[in-house]
């Protein structure tokens, strides 16, 4: 607690910085879910987002970065380190065909402004509830595109060294939910460069709204969850194995398999950290059991 409360002073020396002690995950978190977080971190600039960042490698303190907390299970202990929060973090700048965008920009916000100036490449992105840092580590993707489509560049802060680099189109090493930020938790995203296509405003904005509604029509989007929980497994569909296994509306605790999309998780109103996992492990130990299928956890943890 010592190293907390000595860089929590340190924190509060840097400009364009909040730093808050105590501070409660679930509220950050699309699942609603976690406890408090030691120190919260609220960046306005990404000068202030690396003196930070650089504050906390120094000072040894375990660190986590948030961003919309769409695909993120926080522990119901809350964690022991600093979170640093990339919400205030949403510059954009259009150039041409190519968009530069912050790390904690709305990614449904961005394919929305992209497609109304007639850029079409990130209609595949509307809906999708991330920011653009946490849509790049996990290549996020749905009907039919993924970011892999549309990056050209990004920049970091490496922890290690305490210095901003940028990684080229290749050298992200983007697959299916998986990027070279994925393997390096050291090195924390601060913007992204996109290189779309010209096209017809009118078109790329109904083909978000068709997205959108097809997510309506198929998603328990009511509900607070962390969308689909599992990756899909080779040559078939997490979804349609739990379907299968007659795990719809199977419930543990708050947290039950939604009764629309069994590849949800969806919190009813009070389940805990702990209900979510334990759902988790029931779900797969039952559909290897009946399908010898091993589905894979597609939400991140924290604490």
């Amino acid at each position: 607690m010592d190293r907390i409360q000595s860089l929590a002073g340190k924190l509060r020396q840097i400009a364009d910085l909040r730093v808050e002690q105590d501070h409660l995950l679930a509220p950050h978190t699309t699942f609603r879910i976690g406890g408090p977080a030691a120190l919260a971190l609220f960046p306005a600039t990404a000068e202030a987002a690396a003196s930070a960042l650089r504050a906390i490698a120094q000072a040894e303190v375990p660190h986590a970065v948030i961003g919309r907390g769409s695909n993120l299970l926080c522990a119901d202990a809350g964690f022991a380190g600093a979170v640093l929060f990339t919400g205030e973090l949403h510059r954009v700048q259009f150039a041409g065909t190519g968009i530069t965008a912050d790390c904690g920009v709305s990614l449904t916000s961005l394919a929305y402004e992209a497609g109304q100036r007639g850029l079409d490449g990130l209609a595949f992105a509307y809906g999708i509830p991330a920011s653009v840092g946490g849509a790049l580590r996990m290549n996020a993707g749905a009907y039919g595109g993924e970011m892999a489509d549309v990056l050209e560049e990004s920049t970091y802060f490496d922890m290690t060294d305490g210095e901003l680099h940028s990684l080229d189109t290749a050298s992200h090493a983007l697959s299916y939910r998986h990027s070279f930020y994925a393997d390096h938790p050291e090195c924390v995203i601060l913007s992204a460069t996109l290189r779309l296509q010209e096209g017809d405003s009118g078109a790329i904005c109904a083909r978000m709204q068709e997205l959108m509604q097809r997510r309506r029509d198929k998603q328990p989007l009511e509900y607070p969850s962390a969308g689909s929980v599992f990756k899909r497994p080779v040559g078939c569909f997490a979804g349609k194995l739990i379907e299968d296994c007659g795990l719809k509306g199977y419930t543990i605790g708050g947290a039950q398999v939604s009764e629309k999309h069994a590849g949800f998780i969806i919190n009813r109103g009070n389940a805990t950290a702990d209900d979510v996992l334990r759902l988790i492990a029931h779900i797969q130990s039952c559909v290897l059991t009946q399908f010898g299928v091993e589905l894979k956890c597609e939400v991140c943890r924290l604490g």
